[in-house]
């Protein structure tokens, strides 16, 4: 029990790094700073996400599609309901994973923040998958 809090507090804290990140990006995108600390050069930087091709999906700023998942996580995590936390860690996943996909094969692009969220995700869904087979394992014993 003692390892499943621990976990559920490393989940709040990558969490917690995943909102910063998104409303950073969410920043780059409606105020379009003149210093963009994301911007590397052609193949490195965060404009595909703020005003590419993935700026939006379905209309909507992707970043803010990361914002509520990460903020559900949060919650999930604070409540210790497992199931939504796995559940929108799991969404948050492939969601990244497409974006991931295409960044990278189609528009050639690296975003560090993306992975940065890309890794903060992959993270918690490993996390969530933990504490879900512990409080399965628990619930069946």
């Amino acid at each position: 029990m003692k390892n499943q809090t621990k976990i559920y507090s490393f989940i709040k804290v990558l969490s917690s790094i995943g909102i910063l990140l998104t409303v950073y990006l969410l920043w780059q995108q409606f105020f379009r700073p003149a210093f963009q600390p994301c911007y590397v050069n052609s193949f490195i930087n965060c404009d595909a996400v703020i005003s590419g091709p993935v700026a939006k999906t379905l209309g909507i700023p992707t970043p803010l599609y990361g914002l509520i998942g990460y903020l559900v996580i949060l919650y999930a995590a604070f409540t210790k309901k497992s199931k939504l936390m796995l559940y929108m860690a799991g969404f948050g996943l492939a969601f990244c994973l497409r974006l991931a996909y295409i960044e990278l094969f189609q528009l050639k692009v690296i975003c560090p923040i993306c992975i940065m969220c890309q890794l903060t995700m992959v993270s918690i869904f490993s996390l969530a998958l933990i504490v879900n087979k512990k409080t399965s394992n628990t619930v069946s014993k």
